[in-house]
């Protein structure tokens, strides 16, 4: 017998330019949290790839 609950929920993906008219209101708003979060991290990232160029700019002297 097919059990659905076995089996892990995909979580919900928001894809750039995707038609949002089907949406609910909430389901707007989580992605909207998603896409903040996911900026944030991105920024994380981004901050720590300009540390690292930075000391080795300095070590090398560019």
């Amino acid at each position: 017998m097919f059990n659905e609950d076995a089996e892990p929920r995909k979580k919900s993906t928001h894809e750039i330019g995707q038609d949002l008219s089907p949406l609910a209101i909430a389901e707007i708003d989580e992605r909207i949290e998603q896409l903040h979060a996911e900026i944030a991290r991105l920024a994380e990232a981004r901050a720590r790839k300009l540390s690292t160029q930075a000391a080795a700019d300095a070590l090398f002297k560019r």
